[in-house]
């Protein structure tokens, strides 16, 4: 039985994501299946229970009809004939060894060469060395499959320790602040932790309580509602469970020792270490206890972490890039960027999907729920006909939707912006003839097929794409889906070279799987003078909200508001991606 319960559910559909897309490369199934065992992680088997009973699962953001069935299949019988299919066209533990990232064709050469069929085997063979003698494989991917095993079977949480995607953990970590805010005496309450410093997937929750009467905030924390088993509750912190799966720590304390608090709960370890060094170079300690000029002393008078860092000869460094890559240098030698982008300053939304190809609203729904923003643009960037799995656009279709586009804005303030997500092919062309893709007024130009390019072949995909005078954003650069797929494999460095001689953007997608591009490429991008958009890729008007994960990829790839190109007007960014000839 896959397992008539959530959790279950859940894990069937990540087997369902992981064997579509090593069947057929099928990213938007994939990505469906991917996305709807989140959605079942992050509810509770109440409410889970409540929507089977009354038919309601599509109520639950992320789920539409056809996935909604696939769930109730599995709770009703306990099996899924599609993931049974699946596994019957794919050798035997194609799903466990997929986790590896292992590309299908690898797998069956392994298969076949070895018999492997379970990561213990993989491991067994790659111990005795066999692994490197399969063709295509050799020592160092031996080496690196090794290692891959064994982090996939070193100790971790318990299993109701799961981690989250950076929206699931911030979904769950807002009603937890809202129940501590109205604690007693409570001055300040702030997430902490990897969450605060943005980073794409967490461990769990952390949240620090500032309070005039600390004893009673702890009291309050403990009728958190939503918690599964409570670990440890004493003066120091209070540790439980969520519904969800998640662990959640909080640690309550006086006003005065809030701001050390906060810096060393939010870490990370290695900006801390730092930071401790530093001190000392000064002639001070930096402990949990606070910042002092003795061991033994008392602490300095903090405010909050602006006071800290001052104490340290430094400004104030963002939650954000507190990671020890350099941070600290550039803030002593003044380099550090003081106006990173924030979401107020976001003024178009882009990257938007349309019932025209897989989205799951019309124009006119995007466009409201745009105005509704306040926003001054949308892109409705519906697929290219390539992408025949995800209802592209024939360019018959594209007209009839740069129609529909005109009439809708008649009735809307926010300005429409007529594009495409267009395929970059496998051979670096794009996916419409040049006669249509200038008279868009915005294109994305993405990978969505044959991710398993090898590197060389990839990058010359991409860089041929990106000379073409059209291309004027890179879509989700490196098309990672978070945990499920890796990044392409490609010459980064060369193709953002040819980023930057070409004038092209590169987007930072907003969407929880992608976070694409990571921080530390976007940081090289920087280097190289490139300009951003901050996308959010969205399928559904709940999808526009996006944009916040967007904005914290790019803080935390040190982008500034001026580096990106929607933080312009309407009128300013349409000259800054018109494809070339149509300025």
């Amino acid at each position: 039985m896959e397992g008539r319960d959530r959790l279950g559910i859940a894990h069937a559909l990540k087997e369902m994501a992981r064997l579509l897309d090593l069947a057929r490369e099928d990213t938007f199934k994939a990505r469906a299946y991917a996305r709807g065992a989140a959605v079942l992680e992050g509810i509770d088997d109440v409410t889970f229970e409540r929507l089977v009973a009354e038919d309601r699962l599509t109520a639950l953001s992320g789920i539409g009809v056809g996935l909604a069935a696939r769930i109730i299949e599995l709770h009703r019988t306990g099996r899924a004939e599609a993931l049974d299919t699946l596994r019957a066209q794919l050798p035997p533990g194609a799903s466990e060894l997929g986790r590896l990232g292992l590309p299908l064709a690898k797998i069956v050469a392994i298969h076949q060469a070895l018999g492997v069929e379970t990561l213990a085997d993989l491991r067994a063979a790659a111990e005795a060395g066999r692994v490197r003698n399969v063709k295509g494989i050799g020592p160092k991917t031996e080496a690196r499959l090794l290692e891959a095993i064994r982090r996939l079977e070193a100790p971790g949480p318990a299993p109701t320790g799961t981690r989250a995607l950076l929206a699931q953990a911030l979904e769950a970590a807002e009603p937890v602040l809202a129940h501590l805010r109205r604690a007693p005496g409570v001055t300040a309450a702030e997430i902490a932790g990897d969450l605060r410093r943005g980073l794409e997937m967490v461990d769990g929750i952390e949240v620090v309580v500032a309070s005039t009467t600390p004893a009673a905030a702890r009291a309050h924390a403990l009728a958190l509602p939503g918690v599964l088993s409570v670990s440890e509750s004493g003066p120091a912190a209070y540790r439980a469970v969520l519904e969800n799966g998640l662990p959640l720590e909080v640690r309550v304390g006086l006003p005065d020792h809030h701001a050390t608090t906060l810096l060393h709960a939010t870490g990370s370890s290695a900006h801390l270490t730092h930071l401790a060094r530093l001190a000392e170079g000064r002639g001070l300690h930096l402990t949990r206890g606070g910042l002092t000029r003795s061991p033994s002393g008392p602490p300095l008078a903090a405010r909050d972490e602006e006071d800290l860092y001052g104490y340290l000869g430094l400004p104030f460094i963002p939650p954000e890039l507190r990671e020890d890559e350099g941070e600290i240098e550039a803030a002593l030698e003044g380099r550090l960027p003081d106006d990173l982008v924030e979401e107020g300053d976001i003024r178009g939304l882009v990257h938007c999907h349309t019932v025209y190809s897989d989205g799951r609203h019309t124009v006119a729904e995007m466009a409201a729920a745009a105005d509704a923003l306040g926003m001054a643009y949308l892109t409705v960037t519906d697929h290219s006909p390539t992408a025949s799995y995800a209802g592209g656009l024939s360019v018959d279709r594209l007209r009839a939707q740069w129609d529909e586009i005109a009439r809708v804005q008649e009735s809307v303030a926010v300005r429409l912006l007529r594009g495409t997500e267009c395929d970059i092919l496998a051979d670096g062309a794009l996916d419409y003839p040049d006669a249509i893709l200038e008279q868009l007024d915005v294109i994305i130009a993405s990978v969505h097929q044959r991710h398993r390019l090898g590197p060389e072949e990839m990058t010359r995909r991409l860089t041929r794409a990106m000379r073409h005078p059209c291309f004027k954003i890179w879509g989700h650069a490196l098309g990672r889906l978070i945990p499920s797929r890796p990044p392409i494999d490609v010459d980064v460095e060369q193709v953002l070279d040819v980023a930057a001689a070409s004038r092209v953007a590169i987007e930072i997608n907003g969407d929880p799987h992608r976070l694409d591009l990571a921080p530390r490429w976007l940081r090289a991008a920087r280097e190289r003078k490139l300009s951003f958009v901050i996308s959010t890729d969205a399928h559904a008007v709940s999808e526009l909200g996006n944009l916040r994960y967007g904005v914290t990829m790019a803080r935390r790839g040190w982008v500034r508001g001026v580096e990106v190109l929607n933080t312009l007007d309407a009128a300013g960014f349409a000259r800054a991606v018109a494809p070339a000839g149509t300025r």
